[in-house]
């Protein structure tokens, strides 16, 4: 029996549809609890394409030696209810980059147009202290905190190959702040910030996400702002740039909107389009997912 409570665990996926090479564009943690023994399991795949770069002091119409990249991306997520009011979430991906430079290029450079692999596995953690009453509607207020570690071999440190690199091989810890106000409607708002320390070279960053949207026991719709800015780093070939890519200050605003319906026997299907608004040293992806849920 599908019920509201179904939507609300599926939406764990819903948040981390668009988690790519850049897995901090959506927040993996959203506002809505599992339930203790309750649980989701999804396979999403996503698909994103650029042909042109925020850069600093310009935008580049075209990659950079690329011209265009897609990326695409299948991922595992799942997430369980330890207690009432703690929640584990984890998330694994396999990620394919491909440019679309010329076999002259490729042939004087050295480059291949592809790099492709299992990138991070990231698994984070949910807790509910505070919930509140308000009228007839509920404020929840949550922490949220988890690591990010390098799990496949890919490379990061190839100069200009390093452009379609499928991440920064970088271990991160989040931790995080959240807020959700939740009317007996359906409808909802949730707000969030956090701060990401990273290893190596790669720059830590303020992250932060808005969204509001409708869930119900038919179906579930959010609309989202999120965005990252990095407290240092460097832009790409710009004054101290050595070709390290992953020391670049990757600073963006991204937006989006998804679509959740259940199919019966535990079973849902997911949606959602999102893309890079403005930024720095990234690139204007518009990305598309399309997810496989299932609930327990």
């Amino acid at each position: 029996m599908i019920t509201i409570m179904n939507i609300i665990r599926y939406s764990f996926i819903l948040v981390s549809l668009l988690w790519s090479v850049d897995a901090f564009a959506q927040s993996m943690l959203d506002g809505f609890m599992n339930g203790k023994g309750k649980g989701t399991v999804a396979l999403s795949y996503t698909a994103e394409r650029y042909d042109n770069v925020f850069l600093v002091p310009a935008d580049a119409d075209g990659v950079p030696v690329f011209n265009e990249v897609d990326v695409n991306s299948v991922s595992l997520f799942g997430t369980y209810g330890l207690s009432d009011r703690l929640d584990v979430v984890a998330a694994l991906p396999y990620i394919s980059a491909t440019g679309n430079a010329s076999q002259g290029v490729l042939d004087e450079l050295g480059f291949e147009n592809n790099r492709s692999g299992i990138q991070d596995l990231s698994v984070f953690v949910r807790y509910n202290p505070l919930n509140v009453a308000v009228g007839e509607n509920s404020l929840r207020f949550m922490l949220g905190g988890g690591l990010s570690a390098p799990l496949g071999g890919y490379n990061v440190d190839e100069g200009l190959q390093s452009i379609i690199a499928i991440g920064n091989r970088a271990t991160s810890f989040t931790g995080l702040g959240m807020m959700q106000f939740r009317a007996t409607s359906g409808l909802f708002l949730t707000t969030q910030a956090g701060y990401s320390l990273r290893s190596g070279e790669v720059p830590n960053a303020v992250t932060g996400e808005i969204k509001a949207g409708y869930a119900s026991a038919k179906f579930y719709v959010d609309a989202w702002y999120a965005g990252q800015v990095s407290t240092s780093g460097v832009n790409i070939l710009g004054e101290g740039f050595t070709g390290f890519f992953p020391a670049t200050d990757v600073s963006f605003s991204r937006a989006g909107v998804t679509f959740f319906a259940p199919i019966g026997g535990g079973f849902g299907l997911s949606g959602s389009v999102s893309r890079y608004l403005n930024g720095r040293n990234v690139g204007q992806s518009t990305g598309v997912t399309g997810a496989v849920t299932y609930s327990f």
